[in-house]
């Protein structure tokens, strides 16, 4: 706690930290949909499909994370209507988006006049550069994230546990998941300020993975993914600020150690 407070003097540091409590939000809100409905891959496709507006975005001259915000929104809604539609695999379309994405979004950055920006922090994270207006979009969008979840929780549900019961029951399964395949594009493009591009699936997926590990309620679950959302950011930023390493990576690795260290007490527990 004194290692925190003292870090907590500087600005960029109370900037990290504060978006390291909305990624957690998003984390405990939007990972655990996607884990239960099991998207996860199809998370990652969205990541790298975005990768196509950052580079359009830089090629553009305006704002990356709205370009990437964009593409990860069509994205999402493409996804979304193949897995209605099932015109053709899923995951077919998440390898293409995959690919195509990261090409297109490396070559928008290569033709783009100037100097070359580093896209290390793009790909790998770094919440320590989180500036005032980033911390602004991140806040609105968790805030429209959550009234999402309070207002459709029910239909969130049952849509993420067994979409075929929720259409017998009359709810308009495809305006629902589309809906939750919005949120977690939004959640991606906002988290990838924080692991990056490649490392997003990780911090998507870790902290509900603890919460599912203690808990079956899902609003229990929600609540245990928070708390594990926050001990791994908080704790991979003060690593990355301390020991000089890099805070995407961090805060991935402290995750996955947290999730084996429950695992490993569970299992004791049953023994």
């Amino acid at each position: 706690m004194t290692g925190l407070l003292a870090a907590l003097q500087y600005d960029f540091m109370q900037n990290a930290l504060a978006a390291s409590l909305l990624v957690s939000v998003l984390c405990a809100i939007t990972g655990t949909f996607i884990v239960i409905k099991r998207l996860v891959f199809l998370s990652g496709g969205i990541s790298h499909g975005a990768f196509a507006g950052l580079g359009g975005a830089y090629f553009l001259g305006i704002n990356p994370f709205l370009g990437a915000m964009f593409v990860a929104i069509l994205s999402a809604a493409a996804i979304t209507r193949v897995i209605l539609r099932q015109s053709q695999p899923a995951d077919a379309t998440i390898g293409i988006l995959w690919a195509t994405g990261m090409a297109a979004g490396v070559l928008f950055v290569s033709i783009t006049p100037g100097y070359a920006p580093d896209l290390i922090p793009y790909l790998f994270g770094d919440i320590l550069t989180t500036g005032r207006t980033q911390l602004y979009w991140m806040a609105g969008f968790s805030m429209v994230n959550l009234l999402l979840t309070i207002i459709l929780f029910r239909q969130l549900v049952a849509v993420s546990f067994d979409d075929e019961f929720a259409r017998l029951r009359g709810l308009p399964v495809g305006a629902v998941l589309l809906i939750l395949m919005v949120m977690n594009s939004v959640a991606i493009v906002l988290m990838i300020q924080a692991v990056g591009i490649i490392l997003v699936m990780a911090l998507l997926t870790i902290p509900p993975l603890i919460g599912l590990a203690l808990a079956a309620k899902i609003r229990v679950v929600m609540f245990y993914a928070f708390i594990s959302a926050v001990l791994i950011t908080v704790g991979g930023l003060l690593l990355s600020f301390y020991l000089d390493l890099p805070s995407g990576p961090a805060i991935v690795l402290l995750g996955a150690g947290l999730l084996m260290l429950v695992k490993i007490v569970k299992a004791q527990s049953k023994m």
